[in-house]
């Protein structure tokens, strides 16, 4: 039920509101003073205000400010015997919803609170969104208690209040994008787009188009004009995954957006101005391809402005149990929760292992653990032979290849739930190849 709270001197004033707002199922409380109208609202969740504004101990105006700043979610409407235009408008600034007449707008009080609690329940609903995409992408999402991994988690929250460019280095699978994510998160920019690209998955030319946009007619097939990643990431972040294999013809363009926030599309003439923050990744050396003539020195120097570098997994191995829970809970969802946990001897063997592929690896090994087990807890049966470091996987049954592949695809395809493509991804191979097999062994 929403609550209002009536602050208000006049008690015969404040029962009669409070008896007619009640009428439309309001929980109401009362206070003669704003004092007391604070306490209240340090112990109660209220939605709506109805203040007077000539109080004992205070103006209602002026108190609107110190309201609205320490409990933003709640609405203010302000009543006064006496109104004018100038306490108005700056009730108004001061964060009030509405502020009106006593007397000459009472038929306006309830259509009023009901507006007013719908904006309450707004920002309620945009604040709890926020705090889940804090969750997600912020650096709630980074796990790991390890001191090497706080060290990195420091830095990254102290540049990312600021416009400085960032370069995260570290191997493949070290969780660079999650970085990147929670820096912008963390920004200012966070209400703008963040958007992401990987430079060593696409061709110069298209490369080129993706980050830059083109013009109609400027390459065949380019039939209309098409903004690109730069220009759509303005006033946010871009994530430029990879960037140590961008060609050297588009580092040049990129400098030029670094340095004066501009660029020009292909095909065009036009200069196009831009605010946007560059957050590079890489798994190479930069220093060294920089040396070798393989990376422009001067946009080098342009994105180390801050340098976090990422550990891999083995240099933090008190983080991986907690990642592999977090993952367990993850994909068990996927399962109806039947996976509960993991054994000692598996847990044993998570620790042991090198992790040449970081979290990725680890995140790989979990999912197919789960899907693999018969039982409610992970045994280093789960684990792929390599890991067992033995060279037999059997429980007695057939031992031919053939059956172990028939087995193996039909337990992707139950928990991917028919799913072929995702069972493609998750065996690794292309979805063409996954028909041939279904129809090979009539699955």
């Amino acid at each position: 039920m929403p609550t209002v709270l009536i602050i208000d001197d006049e008690e015969k004033l404040r029962s009669l509101l409070s008896r007619i707002i009640t009428l439309e199922n309001f929980e109401v409380l009362q206070a003669g003073t704003l004092q007391t109208g604070l306490r209240l609202l340090q112990k109660t969740n209220v939605d709506v205000v109805l203040c007077d504004v000539k109080l004992p101990d205070g103006n209602g105006v002026e108190f609107v400010t110190e309201l609205k700043k320490r409990f933003p979610q709640v609405e203010v409407i302000l009543l006064t015997a006496y109104g004018n235009i100038a306490d108005g408008v700056q009730a108004i600034k001061n964060g009030a919803f509405d502020y009106i007449t006593k007397g000459d707008d009472n038929d306006r009080i309830l259509p009023l609170l009901h507006r007013a609690l719908e904006k309450s329940a707004l920002y309620k609903r945009l604040t709890q969104l926020e705090e889940r995409v804090q969750k997600k992408y912020g650096f709630d999402a980074v796990i790991g208690q390890s001191k090497e991994i706080q060290a990195c988690i420091d830095i990254a929250r102290k540049v990312a209040v600021t416009d400085a460019s960032v370069l995260l280095q570290g191997e493949t699978g070290t969780g660079k994008e999650v970085f990147a994510q929670a820096i912008h998160q963390h920004s200012l920019r966070s209400r703008k787009p963040f958007m992401a690209i990987n430079c060593s998955a696409l061709s110069s030319e298209l490369l080129e188009s993706e980050l830059f946009g083109h013009t109609a007619g400027a390459f065949t097939g380019a039939i209309k004009d098409k903004r690109g990643l730069v220009e759509e990431a303005d006033g946010g972040t871009l994530f430029l995954d990879e960037i140590g294999d961008m060609p050297m013809e588009l580092q040049t363009k990129l400098l030029r957006v670094l340095e004066n926030h501009s660029f020009i599309r292909v095909g065009s003439t036009q200069t196009t101005t831009v605010n946007v923050r560059i957050v590079g990744a890489t798994n190479k050396d930069l220093t060294l391809e920089t040396k070798e003539g393989r990376f422009r020195e001067d946009l080098y120097y342009r994105l180390n402005t801050f340098i976090i570098s990422l550990p891999p997994l083995r240099e933090r191995k008190k983080d991986i149990l907690l990642l592999a829970q977090f993952f367990l809970k993850q994909f068990s969802s996927k399962v109806n929760g039947s996976v509960k946990g993991m054994s000692k001897e598996f847990t044993d063997l998570l620790t042991q292992h090198n992790w040449k592929g970081n979290i990725r690896e680890l995140k790989n090994c979990i999912e197919r653990a789960v899907i693999l087990t018969a039982g409610t807890e992970l045994t280093p049966a789960d684990l792929p032979a390599e890991m067992r470091n033995t060279g037999t996987d059997t429980d007695g049954n057939d031992l031919s290849l053939a059956v172990a592949e028939k087995k193996h695809i039909q337990k992707i395809l139950r928990y991917t739930s028919g799913n072929k493509a995702e069972a493609a991804r998750l065996l690794d191979i292309g979805i063409a190849t996954l028909y041939r097999k279904i129809e090979e062994y009539k699955l």
